[in-house]
């Protein structure tokens, strides 16, 4: 069977502490398949790159010499890539299949899409509920204000499908940049991330930008382990980036109609 050739990238800085479980889940669960993996590190300073380099001889590493940003960071290899389907992964994401071929069949077999994201689960197997639906400040307050119960409540929940039980193939208006599949064509013909986004929003810029060239959608027959920590909840300084990147994006897109099917 004929399966798209794949490529996947993930940025570090400073993540020397679960870059190994990442990548060795990566490489264990890919075994036979065209894959090219690189690893672009924001100037780590804990030698992240050296235990890469060091453990995962087969993976490309690209060393920047300073912190630019997420966006930044995976824009770094895009005129390299000759691959299908491109795979933006977090450091903190691991498999427990071979969640690159299954995505890269069903891309395949949808031409129509050009972007999707899987199921994000804990490590105990329960569901993360992460965004789906366009941001709209009532949905940004949400996720912000959450731990307060009511109306907050209530729009994350319904930012995230949270209430749904989606089981099938969704259109949605934000693929979470923590596991994206995006066809590589696609990722170059629109100029990879914004980089005005040094950190959040940024996925959900390219999402919207992706919408213009085919259907984004999110797959919960695929799933990847999400170690995720929301930085942005515990820190002033990440909090105060979180909000730039939403007035970026807003003032960005602003007078823009979404999309109705992704509501």
């Amino acid at each position: 069977m004929f399966f798209l050739k794949a490529s996947l990238c993930i940025v570090t800085y400073n993540n020397r502490d679960n870059i190994s479980a990442a990548l060795g889940s990566i490489i264990e669960k890919t075994k036979g398949t065209e894959l090219s993996v690189y690893i672009c590190d924001n100037a780590s300073s804990d030698g992240t790159p050296d235990i890469v380099e060091k453990e995962f001889p087969q993976v490309t590493v690209i060393r920047n010499t300073e912190n630019r940003g997420f966006g930044s960071g995976h824009n770094t290899i895009i005129n390299v890539l000759d691959s299908d389907v491109h795979f933006i992964v977090n450091p903190d994401i691991m498999l427990t299949c071979d969640t690159v071929t299954q995505m890269c069949g069903f891309m395949k077999d949808n031409p129509d899409i050009v972007m999707a994201v899987p199921k994000f689960v804990y490590e105990n197997g329960r569901e993360q509920f992460t965004p789906k639906l366009t941001p709209t400040l009532r949905y940004m307050l949400g996720g912000r204000f959450e731990r307060f119960g009511g109306v907050f409540r209530k729009w994350r929940r319904e930012y995230t499908f949270a209430d749904r039980n989606v089981t099938e193939v969704t259109d949605v208006g934000f693929c979470s940049g923590c596991f994206i599949a995006i066809r590589t064509d696609i990722f170059k013909r629109v100029g990879g991330f914004d980089e005005r986004y040094f950190l959040y929003s940024e996925d959900a810029d390219l999402t919207r930008m992706a919408q213009q060239h085919g259907r984004t959608v999110y797959t919960p027959q695929f799933s990847v382990i999400h170690l995720w920590e929301r930085a942005y909840m515990k820190s002033c300084k990440y909090f105060f980036i979180q909000i730039s990147s939403m007035v970026k994006y807003f003032w960005k897109w602003r007078g823009t109609k979404k999309r109705k099917k992704c509501e």
